[in-house]
């Protein structure tokens, strides 16, 4: 369902569609949201469009406004409030505020205490600022960032490739390769779509995995996601994981909570746990996982290598919800992904 602010025409709602669209030209990775905005002249015509391109440049705001020679009198169509402090950018609102726009328009608050609160400055300026507009569809959008501000750890990915019985490797232990080659490049896009990836001590022994994010031809992508090792047995120094071009981050312990704090605190945002039963199991049990990704493979194993161990649960009504988000067809293979069945963060 679409929701929109009251007394908010279609041209409103469209331009901040199109802001909507802007924003997701910005980096999905990073400590910084996704934000796009527009400026509108008093037919409601788009005069200039801005983005932000991702930490250190110009915030959304300030990248339209600065394609415009004045901006007095515009309504500003922005995707997320205008921030409120100084870090290394100055507050968009205050920005805003000196331009001279005349109206604020934007889709959701900003959850960060430290950055909110640009709406009420905007109002103590005497500007005319409306709030909630397509806020569904932006918090769509920002919903691993959102998660990320509102719990204080990293938006959590849990991804395993099974066949059609749940296995993820045959009795002998061999499991290349379950999936075909285009789920298997869905799987390095999403790697690149995300700030860490997780595996245990016990894959990195085993499987001696690179962690890389690689194209069609081998190469590796722009946006390489930094491995992370839960557990307390170091990696070895000739493993492939320390020749790693994002570097290597073990933390030494098992303990996911404390685990998810530390990276946050080192501005990770998004994490894909991509390392076994173990693992992956560890973290449904614990309730630390936002989105779920399963490649199914038309494929039959039977035995015991199941994708997913032990995960407490002993009768149906302990049974972990899901509900199903959309399944993407990959070759001869699928991608369910699938969300906790839980109350939404706001309720």
């Amino acid at each position: 369902m679409t929701s929109t602010a009251p007394h908010v025409d279609e041209t409103l709602v469209a331009a901040m569609r199109r802001a909507l669209s802007l924003a997701t030209h910005g980096p999905a990775v990073g400590e910084n949201p996704q934000v796009g905005c527009v400026l509108l002249d008093a037919a409601g015509t788009i005069v200039a469009e801005g983005w932000h391109r991702g930490v250190g440049t110009d915030h959304a705001e300030v990248d339209a406004l600065a394609h415009v020679a004045s901006a007095a009198g515009l309504t500003a169509v922005v995707t997320l409030e205008p921030c409120n402090h100084t870090g290394r950018t100055g507050p968009c609102a205050q920005a805003l505020i000196d331009a001279g726009v005349a109206r604020v328009i934007y889709a959701l608050d900003d959850p960060n205490p430290i950055a909110g609160g640009g709406a009420d400055r905007l109002r103590a300026a005497g500007i005319d600022v409306i709030g909630g507009v397509l806020a569904d569809e932006a918090e769509e959008l920002l919903r691993p960032w959102l998660t990320s501000v509102r719990l204080g750890r990293p938006f959590v990915t849990v991804k395993w490739a099974s066949t059609l019985d749940g296995r993820a490797a045959a009795a002998d232990g061999t499991s290349q390769w379950i999936t075909g080659a285009a789920a298997r490049q869905r799987v390095h896009e999403q790697r690149a779509a995300h700030d860490a990836i997780a595996v245990g001590t016990g894959t990195v022994l085993a499987d001696d995995p690179t962690l890389t994010a690689r194209g069609d031809g081998g190469e590796l992508l722009p946006d390489q996601p930094i491995p992370v090792v839960f557990g307390t047995t170091p990696v070895p120094t000739d493993a492939r994981l320390r020749q790693h071009p994002a570097g290597l981050i073990e933390l030494g312990h098992r303990d996911l909570g404390a685990g998810l704090s530390e990276l946050y605190q080192r501005g990770i945002r998004r994490l894909y746990v991509e390392g076994g039963p173990t693992l992956a199991s560890a973290f449904l049990r614990e309730g630390l996982v936002d989105d779920v990704l399963v490649y199914l493979a038309p494929l039959l194993l039977g035995g015991p290598k199941t994708a997913i161990d032990d995960l407490g649960v002993t009768t149906m009504s302990e049974a972990l919800a899901l509900r199903i988000h959309h399944i993407e067809s990959l070759g001869d293979d699928l991608l369910v992904v699938a969300r906790p069945h839980r109350p939404t963060l706001e309720d």
